[in-house]
C-alpha cells in the first residue's frame, strides 16, 4: 500500500540529489545563467517536496483522527499477534496499526 505522495516525494528527492551532485560541475563552468537556472530548479524541487510532505502529513493526521474516533480499541495479545490471519478473518473490519509505521507514530 504505497501512497502516491510518498513515491512522488522519493522521485523528487532523487532529482534534487542529482542536482546537488551536479553543483560542482555547474559552478566550475562559470556560466551565471546556467548557475541561476540550476539553483532555480533546486529551489522549485525543494518547495514541491515540502508541499507533498505537508499533504502526506494532513492525510495521515485525518486517518489517525478517524481511527481514534472508533468506539473500541485495545492492544493485541501475543497469541493474536502470532496468528494475524486468523484474527483478521474472525473479526471483520479489524484495523491493526503498528506503532512504528507512519500512521502509528501519528496516533501516538
Amino acid at each position: 500500500m504505497k501512497e502516491k505522495e510518498k513515491a512522488e516525494i522519493k522521485r523528487l528527492s532523487d532529482q534534487l540529489d542529482a542536482l546537488n551532485h551536479k553543483d560542482v560541475q555547474v559552478i566550475q563552468q562559470g556560466n551565471p545563467e546556467l548557475i541561476a537556472q540550476h539553483s532555480k530548479e533546486k529551489e522549485k524541487l525543494a518547495t514541491e517536496i515540502e508541499r507533498l510532505k505537508n499533504v502526506r502529513t494532513e492525510k495521515l493526521s485525518g486517518e489517525a483522527q478517524k481511527l481514534q474516533k472508533l468506539p473500541f480499541s485495545r492492544e493485541i495479545t501475543k497469541k493474536e499477534q502470532a496468528d494475524m490471519g486468523a484474527l483478521k478473518k474472525s473479526v471483520r473490519g479489524l484495523v491493526v496499526v503498528h506503532p512504528m509505521t507512519a500512521l502509528g507514530r501519528e496516533m501516538a
